[in-house]
């Protein structure tokens, strides 16, 4: 499913656990990492396709997670272009994705990747909440900056304000 401007509607998810630390997958196969996502399909809600997607790549039920906020606006970006299929209709040019910030309520060993045939990741682990930054793919670099930005205040309401460690530094900025 694409839209009329070529973006591929997706939602991303964000996980964070008591001591505020995100959830960060390793790409299976590959040296890559990134928070879940996936696409929306044709009749699907944002939030039917963020469990779906939640079951599908790590495992997660919704009985493991809560949900605290989404992006207010979808957060768009473009492919680069040789990742663009040129020869698909319609021509997808990049993803709009609205973002979901879960808090874990489960225990981290149900986190798992054997849901479905092809694992989308091979390894997680939990990192400080702006080193994706400094991890992800640069195409996608602003879309997670403005998603970080805008979960920073209610990840910190969430934890009641004692142990989220979300202040940007210079260092994390770059």
């Amino acid at each position: 499913m694409v839209d009329a401007d070529g973006f591929r509607p997706n939602v991303g998810i964000i996980i964070f656990n008591d001591d505020g630390k995100l959830l960060w997958a390793k790409r299976a196969g590959q040296n890559a990492w990134q928070f879940p996502q996936g696409g929306i399909r044709s009749g699907e809600s944002p939030e039917d396709a963020l469990h779906r997607e939640l079951y599908e790549e790590v495992g997660l039920q919704p009985q493991h997670v809560e949900i605290i906020t989404r992006t207010q606006k979808w957060l768009p970006y473009r492919l680069p272009k040789q990742f663009i299929r040129q020869n698909s209709e319609p021509v997808c040019i990049g993803q709009k994705q609205k973002w979901f910030l879960l808090r874990l309520v489960g225990d981290s060993n149900n986190i798992c990747f054997d849901r479905t045939e092809r694992p989308e990741f091979d390894r997680w682990r939990w990192i400080s909440y702006w080193k994706p930054l400094d991890q992800v793919i640069a195409f996608k670099r602003d879309v997670y900056r403005r998603a970080l930005k805008e979960f920073q205040q209610p990840m910190s309401q969430a934890l009641g304000n004692s142990t989220a460690n979300t202040k940007r530094t210079s260092a994390s900025a770059s």
